[in-house]
């Protein structure tokens, strides 16, 4: 199973260890599920870490391992020349969008906006509802 995790997914996990996308990472890590990062999102993922309110919880350090883990572990694709098969309401999305498209991966968001494309048949869902469905299957071989 392949997994796009939106920003403010990524962002939360470093806040709160025991919160869903924590524990997503932690299942990612275990082989839970695949991964899929671009450089967009890596970038996108970055500012976000710079902003003043996100480094008072979380130091640099911590942000930096962040981003060399997804960018060494994750399973990097280009960023999508394709439009995305459903317009987003914030044009800012569209990149994820078109990369969980892409990728034949669901979209993992705490986004209301995003998880309204549900209706429009775009595999979104919380954090909460993906850490269920990784803890469902069962563990990879090996």
């Amino acid at each position: 199973m392949r997994a796009v995790l939106d920003v403010n997914v990524l962002v939360a996990a470093l806040l709160s260890a025991g919160c869903a996308p924590a524990r997503l990472l932690t299942n990612w890590l275990d082989g839970g599920f695949e991964l899929v990062v671009s450089a967009e999102l890596l970038t996108e993922l970055e500012r976000a870490l710079s902003y003043p309110k996100v480094c008072a919880c979380v130091s640099a350090d911590e942000a930096r391992r962040l981003v060399v883990l997804l960018e060494t572990g994750a399973l990097l694709l280009r960023d999508p020349p394709d439009e995305p098969p459903v317009e987003p309401a914030d044009p800012d999305d569209r990149y994820l969008v078109a990369l969980a498209a892409a990728a034949e991966a669901v979209l993992v968001t705490g986004d209301a906006g995003l998880l309204a494309l549900r209706d429009r048949g775009l595999p979104v869902l919380r954090p909460a509802e993906f850490l269920l469905e990784v803890e469902r299957r069962p563990p990879p071989a090996g």
